[in-house]
Formats: structure tokens, C-alpha cells, sequence
């Protein structure tokens, strides 16, 4: 049974069983499981296997024979919710590479709505972030208006921005200390800037930082962006870069929230959404939506004691 690529045709082999990882209510667990074990029976897709995962008593795996892993999400996903979960057609392992998106995933906020309040127009910006993040707008012309509206920002409010508003999420470091501890590459994505990634990233221990550049003239912010714009085709291609340089039976992981982590959600090995917009968590093959970020290790089956405390 092979543990490699991802789901749009890259290094694609499936095993021959469905495998389903959840963390939810301890309280109620052995009740819901009767409920979904029944509903899954009545598809043609009975539970051959439930046991613990980790040592929490809340997580647990099941196995399938047989299944649509949409399905399976969608009835696992109700019979649970609130619940973390993942189902993958495949071994579920510790990846070798881990891309995750930035803000409203590795960090509790989004920087241009943040940077915006300095500029006064927070609100106008934040409405066009959230349209964006829904896959309501084009993310790079949603991208350029933003930015645009920002000129003539003096430059040192980004510094002040990073030290009064941005953040990491809860088990931010955690998450990443741990993977890299078992070997895994680990790179920071983002339709967001370089100038709060990079520190983000050295905070947060990531190796790689892919993201877009702010242009500055004179000290101030120019309203316009300096090289190419990093979006969705740019986050998908930064994973399938970092697989193929690591070989062919990578093992990844990526994790993000907005409809412009879609396709990097995609092909991945493992594609999670963290307390994501509805078209990320649809997309993905599981989701993040009670826990912290460490419920990514308790999905992949990294005991407690075995984490490295960031």
C-alpha cells in the first residue's frame, strides 16, 4: 500500500482500503459511532475496523473496505461535527513535506485586512479579503485593488503591525517542530506578503517561504506589488516543486483555509482545511474544525508524548 501524491494525478496509488481519522466529543463518541457505523452500512460501506489512535480517548480510526471518501467526510463530518477529521484511500503517515497557507492558518489573522486599519480603511479591505477567501472574487485582481488602496502607507506600519497584531495559532509551533523533528520539509505559502512571512516563518521554524512583494518608494507603500503575483496556481506549484525535488514517494501535507489554497488542497497527499471557508473545506480531505493545530498530529497518529513543544 503506497503513501505517495497527491490527488490530481501526481504519483497517484491508492490502497485498497478507506481509512478515517476523527477527534471529537469523548462524552458522546461510542453513541455516534453506532449512528454513523449504521449510516455507512446502509451505502454499502461497512466499518471493518474502529480503534484508538493516540492516546487520547477521543481519536480514533476506521477502516473501510470500500467507499466514496466525499461520502464518507459527509457522514462522518454530520454524524460528529464539531470534529477534526481525515479520510484518505490510502496509509495515513507522517508526511515528508508540509505546505500551509499563512493568515487565518498559521497566524490568527489576515496581515492587508490588519495593515489596513493603519491606513484607516480596514472594513473596505476586509470585505474584499472575505469575498476573496469564498472564491467570490478573482483572487489576483481582488489582490491588486487591495493593494492598491494602501498607497502611500508609510512602511514602518508594517513593522508596527507584525508587533501589535499578528500573532501564531494555537499549536502553530508545536505543529511545525514536530514534523520537522520526523524529517519533514516544511514551507510557508501565501497569497499575503513577504514582509510579515518571513518573520512569521522564522518564528514558526519554516524552512521555505513562498508570497508576494510589497513595492516601496521613498519609504512608503507604492499601492503596487514588486514581481509576479503569488496566488493559487502558485501555491499548488510550490508543493509539486518541493515533492518532486524531494522524489516521487514524497508524502505531503498541505493546510489552508481559503478558496485560493483549493488547488495546493488538491494535490497534496494529504489536503486539510483549518476552520475553513465552505469551498476549502469541500475541496479537502479533511478539516480542522474543533481543535488547534495540533490536532494535525493527532490526525497523523503522532502520540502526545512524541511532540516537540514550539
Amino acid at each position: 500500500m503506497s503513501a505517495s501524491g497527491g490527488r490530481d494525478g501526481t504519483f497517484e496509488e491508492t490502497s485498497d482500503v478507506l481509512i478515517a481519522r476523527l477527534l471529537a466529543d469523548s462524552a458522546t463518541l461510542a453513541e455516534k459511532l453506532d449512528a454513523a457505523r449504521d449510516e455507512l452500512d446502509a451505502r454499502g460501506w461497512p466499518v471493518a475496523m474502529a480503534e484508538p489512535v493516540t492516546s487520547g480517548e477521543a481519536a480514533i480510526e476506521l477502516q473501510l473496505p470500500d467507499g466514496d471518501p466525499v461520502g464518507v467526510r459527509e457522514i462522518l463530518g454530520r454524524h460528529f461535527a464539531p470534529c477534526d477529521l481525515l479520510v484518505a484511500d490510502r496509509e495515513i503517515v507522517v508526511p515528508q513535506l508540509f505546505v500551509s497557507d499563512m493568515d487565518s492558518t498559521m497566524i490568527g489573522q489576515e496581515c492587508i485586512d490588519e495593515l489596513a486599519d493603519y491606513a484607516g480603511i480596514k472594513p473596505q479591505i476586509a470585505a474584499i479579503t472575505e469575498r476573496a477567501m469564498l472564491g467570490e472574487l478573482d483572487f489576483p485582481s481582488a489582490l491588486r485593488e487591495r493593494v492598491a488602496l494602501l498607497e502611500g502607507l508609510d512602511e514602518s506600519a508594517i513593522a508596527q503591525c507584525l508587533s501589535e497584531r499578528i500573532r501564531p495559532m494555537p499549536g502553530a509551533k508545536t505543529l511545525v517542530a514536530t514534523l520537522k523533528s520526523r524529517g519533514c520539509h516544511t514551507v510557508l505559502v501565501t497569497g499575503g506578503f513577504h514582509a510579515f512571512a518571513d518573520p512569521v516563518a522564522e518564528e514558526l521554524g519554516f524552512d521555505r517561504v513562498v508570497g508576494n512583494r510589497l513595492a516601496v518608494a521613498a519609504d512608503k507603500l507604492t499601492g503596487g506589488l514588486d514581481g509576479p503575483i503569488s496566488d493559487s496556481t502558485t501555491k499548488r506549484q510550490a508543493l509539486l516543486e518541493e515533492a518532486a525535488r524531494l522524489g516521487a514517494e514524497t508524502v505531503t501535507l498541505a493546510m489552508g483555509d481559503g478558496a485560493n489554497d483549493i488547488p495546493m488542497l488538491q494535490a497534496a497527499t494529504f489536503g486539510i482545511a483549518y476552520h475553513a471557508k465552505p469551498k476549502a473545506r469541500d475541496a479537502a480531505d479533511g478539516w480542522i474544525e474543533r481543535g488547534d493545530l495540533t490536532a494535525v498530529l493527532e490526525l497523523l497518529g503522532i502520540a502526545k508524548q512524541d511532540w516537540v513543544r514550539g
